[in-house]
Formats: C-alpha cells, sequence, structure tokens
C-alpha cells in the first residue's frame, strides 16, 4: 500500500460523472481523500479521474454502477474497497429529476425516479456499511434536495423520492447515534448542473421562454435570487465529512439561499 493511500481515507461517490457528484468527488480529493467515482458510464468518470489526477489527488473510476440493481451496487461496493480500503467516507448522489403532471406520471416513471433516488441509496448504503462502521469515524452523505423538505407541482415522483431520502437518513442515523457513524442529508435548491438544463429544457419546450428566462424563473425561488453552485453543496459535504461535524447527523442541511425556512 503506498504512502497516499495510507494518508488519504476512502471516499465513495455515486453520480460522480457530473453536475453536483462530480463537484463533491473534487473537492473531497482536493482535501485528500481517494475517491471511488462510481457512474454507469466511463467516460464522464475518466475525465473526472483525469481531473483530479492532474491536481495531485488518487481516484477510481468504477463505471457499470447501477444503484438500482443489487448485484452492480455489492460487485462495485467489493471492488471500491479491494482497490481503496474501507470506505470512510459515502456520498449518495445519483439521481434523476423528470418533469410530468401527476395525472400523467406513469407507473414506469414513478417507479424508475423511486429506484434511482431512494432505493439506489438504500441499496448503497446497505452494501456500504459494514465497510463504513471499519473505518472508523464514517461519514454517509445522502444528496436530498429542498424537494425532500418542502413540495413543488409537477415533480411528484421526485418530490416523494427525496422525501424518502431525508426519512432514511433520519432513521439510520437514529440506528447509528452510539456509533462513529454520522448520517446527514444536503438538500440543495436549484443548482446549476445539467439536470437543471434538462428542467430550462422542458419549461422553454412547454411555454416558448427563452433559456435565460426560464433559468430566472427558476433562481427566483432562492430568495438570494440566484441558482445554487455545486461547489457550494460540495464544501457543504466537505463540512459533513470533517471531525468538525462529529455532533452532526440526522439533519437534513439546506443549501437554497433562505428558500426553506424552520427547524
Amino acid at each position: 500500500m503506498s504512502d497516499q493511500r495510507k494518508n488519504g481515507r476512502h471516499a465513495l461517490v455515486t453520480g460522480a460523472g457530473s453536475g453536483i457528484g462530480r463537484a463533491i468527488a473534487v473537492a473531497l480529493a482536493a482535501c485528500g481523500h481517494r475517491v471511488s467515482l462510481c457512474g454507469r458510464r466511463a467516460p464522464p468518470l475518466e475525465a473526472v479521474r483525469d481531473e483530479i489526477a492532474a491536481a495531485g489527488g488518487e481516484a477510481f473510476v468504477l463505471d457499470g454502477f447501477d444503484v438500482t440493481d443489487a448485484q452492480s451496487v455489492e460487485t462495485g461496493v467489493a471492488k471500491a474497497i479491494a482497490q481503496a480500503g474501507d470506505i470512510a467516507v459515502l456520498v449518495n448522489c445519483a439521481g434523476e429529476a423528470p418533469s410530468a403532471p401527476f395525472d400523467k406520471t406513469d407507473l414506469a416513471l414513478w417507479s424508475r425516479v423511486i429506484g434511482i433516488n431512494l432505493t439506489g441509496t438504500f441499496l448503497v448504503t446497505q452494501a456500504a456499511l459494514a465497510s463504513v462502521k471499519r473505518a472508523g469515524n464514517g461519514r454517509i452523505v445522502n444528496i436530498a434536495s429542498t424537494a425532500g423538505l418542502t413540495g413543488y407541482a409537477y415533480v411528484s415522483a421526485y418530490c416523494a423520492s427525496k422525501h424518502g431520502v431525508v426519512g432514511l437518513t433520519r432513521a439510520l442515523a437514529l440506528e447509528l447515534a452510539r456509533t462513529d457513524v454520522t448520517v446527514n442529508a444536503v438538500c440543495p435548491g436549484f443548482t446549476d448542473t445539467p439536470l437543471l438544463d434538462n428542467a430550462v429544457e422542458t419549461i422553454t419546450g412547454k411555454t416558448g421562454r427563452t433559456n435565460e428566462e426560464a433559468r430566472a424563473t427558476l433562481a427566483r425561488a432562492n430568495p438570494q435570487g440566484r441558482l445554487v453552485t455545486p461547489q457550494e453543496v460540495a464544501d457543504t459535504v466537505l463540512w459533513l465529512a470533517s471531525e468538525k461535524a462529529t455532533a452532526i447527523t440526522g439533519q437534513a442541511i439546506p443549501v437554497a439561499g433562505g428558500e426553506i425556512l424552520g427547524g
């Protein structure tokens, strides 16, 4: 085992090929973590790996990692542990956010979104939990959404899935409260990612608005009048992954410019 592997903790990030997942993976690597990059397609993961390597970090590509398939998850997690050691930080970021009116949300769409966003989080966490416990001072961070804390029209499946992720986070945090593993959810508002680009495309297609007008409409949900950046979400994850957040568990933390208020 190299000195670098001895000194760095192993972080596994799903959905690491773009958007928030990519930002989290790069940020964790910059802080010295060895990062397993999980996703279905190799090219975007390889691009993130090369970006991390160019900055002096260490990352591993785990393509063909389908969070909806239990065998794929078990195989991928086992491979990650074999090549980088026990998983100290698990970040569940894989997700999908299609838009449709409730009466046009068929069972296939509902099942796909629940499968990726909620069941995927369950499967990956269950497969990795024993390793996270062994690693010591373990961290599980689930990327939920403000949609897990409130409701939005035309994304009923997405809202339901992210509410489920928040509930799962809270339940598991209590189960693990007397261990040294913390479990938290990060809940971004509208964030400037490829997922948001898909929402913009839907808005422009249905309303005839320009891309700029559609993006401005989404930004207005944030009292700060802007979109959240992936780096802001990654910074929150870095804090939760650090020793400074040892007493923080079972929380659903909005990163949304004041859109969600309350305690």
